[in-house]
């Protein structure tokens, strides 16, 4: 079982991260992709880095949107493990997203 993250810490994280908010007991985040198989691509990369770390998260896929759930169950709460996932999926996400920027020369 993990160390349950304080107030504080979760309100740092989540100001210094405009993708994601706490809510209750859950990291919650979102990102939109450019095209649905660009979106179900990401899916599948945060599904490589949850693996790594053993913790995965509740993605819910509408369209070209995914929204992130985060929490670790066993410990009934937030841990350093929600944040140490939050920041994997913004490096793939916002190395995607600037990724396809560059393909369309903006």
């Amino acid at each position: 079982m993990r160390d349950l993250l304080g107030d504080r810490e979760l309100d740092d994280f989540c100001s210094a991260r405009s993708r994601w908010e706490r809510r209750g007991h859950h990291l919650v985040g979102s990102a939109t992709a450019v095209t649905f198989t660009a979106a179900i691509a990401w899916v599948n990369q945060i599904a490589g880095a949850s693996e790594e770390l053993n913790h995965h998260p509740d993605i819910d896929i509408r369209w070209c949107t995914l929204t992130f759930r985060l929490s670790t169950h066993s410990s009934g709460g937030l841990t350093n493990l929600d944040l140490l996932l939050a920041d994997r999926i913004d490096v793939i996400v916002d190395a995607a997203a600037q990724h396809a920027l560059s393909d369309t020369g903006g």
